[in-house]
């Protein structure tokens, strides 16, 4: 639609009307984003306040993954049936009651339950989030609104990792920073009434088509998949798995063995703290956790069009993977400085998603694609249920983390096997991952 000089800011065929949309819309996951990384942020007091074991902590984003693994399979369906508004606002109002409980949780079993249904909201609310996007940008600037929202969605974890401890020691207790948590969900939850009330104006105005979620699963697809689809799968249920349960327990990991401090000790008020805290990034145990996200969020739309322009996606896959196996050992059997390992962490973190997303529709049929993310990202879900529960299990039984690491770089050592695998496939079919 060509917008003319009769359309007001307020109009909603205008530009102003639809970024002002995107604002909100980027808001919905922030909380989510905030609320599930801020049990790495304060594990440590979180332990000693609630008499938690480092499993119990693995525990807790296990029991975030298993609702994710169900509400997959679920929530294509239920925002194609409600549609994006009301499916988005269920999914909002889960979110933030789960987060609530999780705050006012008087025991580990009720946190269980609270991280259960925050989980139960937090991934359909992503794939209703993807369905706005398109409804409103298909066709338009969409790659840039899906870019701004995964930034100001990634703000929610630099933020909780970077001001967790900080939360906990100026206000006295790890109930503040849960409290934190749930009040960001709400505010994302009001982000979401405020997109509803837009998108009604909008529908009424322009006769909008609601959006199809995109990663809707269909059973009778996946017979279909090739070998270099479920290469592409498994590298990412390896890859992911030695990224977020690592970050899960890693401020702690970083405070115990390198004695690296969980904030930086200055006077002043609680602004002027977290400010201070986010200039000293490499010398707090969050700020180093939270390298990782940080370098995606500069740098993943570079890493985007390098892959569009370059192709070698393959290659970069086989690249990040590699990265991530020196970098774990380094951390777990040695005591050099946690940073420039976490640098290269973060360096594989942008550069095996910005090659490995964009592969899933080069390698399967137009009409497969959502079952294919749907079944991806469930599998993804997987390993993460399952390895933040290994993870914090074999730091008990060992007392150390060289285990923990050493199981980490095995995930990177998987994950390059595959990696070459699907090279090597993507060669007889073609070479299509390869070019630009």
């Amino acid at each position: 639609m060509i917008e003319t000089t009769e359309h007001s800011f307020l109009h909603p065929a205008s530009k102003g009307f639809r970024f002002t949309i995107l604002i909100f819309v980027s808001m919905l996951s922030m909380g989510t984003y905030f609320a599930y990384d801020i049990i790495a942020a304060i594990a440590d007091s979180l332990m000693t306040k609630m008499g938690a074991t480092e499993s119990d902590i693995g525990s807790m984003y296990s029991m975030y993954s298993v609702a994710a693994i169900v509400a997959v399979f679920l929530a294509g369906f239920l925002i194609d049936r409600l549609g994006t508004r009301k499916g988005s606002m269920i999914f909002s109002s889960l979110v933030f009651i789960g987060a609530g409980l999780v705050w006012l949780a008087p025991n580990l079993n009720w946190l269980y339950v609270g991280r259960f249904i925050f989980g139960a909201g937090s991934e359909p609310l992503i794939v209703a989030q993807s369905a706005i996007l398109a409804r409103w940008f298909k066709g338009k600037e969409l790659a840039l609104a899906f870019g701004i929202a995964l930034t100001v969605s990634r703000l929610g974890t630099l933020f909780a990792l970077n001001t967790g401890e900080l939360i906990v020691k100026h206000f006295g207790g790890p109930e503040y920073a849960l409290m934190a948590g749930a009040m960001i969900c709400f505010v994302s939850l009001m982000s979401n009434v405020v997109y509803v009330l837009m998108d009604l104006k909008g529908e009424r105005v322009l006769a909008l088509k609601d959006g199809a979620a995109e990663d809707k699963i269909v059973f009778g697809d996946i017979a279909k998949f090739k070998p270099t689809f479920w290469y592409v799968t498994i590298l990412c249920l390896t890859f992911y798995s030695a990224i977020f349960p690592f970050v899960s327990l890693s401020v702690k990991f970083f405070n115990e063995k390198w004695g690296i401090p969980l904030v930086t000790e200055n006077a002043g008020g609680f602004l002027y703290k977290v400010f201070s805290n986010f200039l000293n990034m490499f010398s707090t145990a969050g700020g180093i956790a939270s390298i990782i996200i940080f370098a995606s969020m500069i740098l993943a739309p570079f890493a985007g069009k390098l892959v569009d322009k370059v192709g070698r996606r393959a290659t970069f896959m086989i690249f990040g993977s590699l990265l991530m196996i020196p970098a774990h050992l380094l951390m777990g059997i040695t005591t050099i400085y946690p940073v420039l390992p976490m640098i290269a962490l973060g360096a594989a973190f942008v550069l095996v998603p910005a090659a490995m997303w964009p592969s899933v529709p080069l390698v399967v049929k137009k009409e497969h694609v959502g079952t294919a993310f749907g079944v991806m990202t469930a599998i993804q879900n997987i390993g993460l249920m399952a390895f933040p529960y290994f993870n914090g299990t074999l730091r008990e039984i060992t007392g150390s983390y060289t285990a923990s690491q050493v199981m980490f770089a095995s995930l990177g050592l998987v994950g390059l096997v595959f990696a070459y695998l699907l090279l090597q496939a993507d060669k007889r079919a073609g070479n299509t991952l390869e070019k630009p």
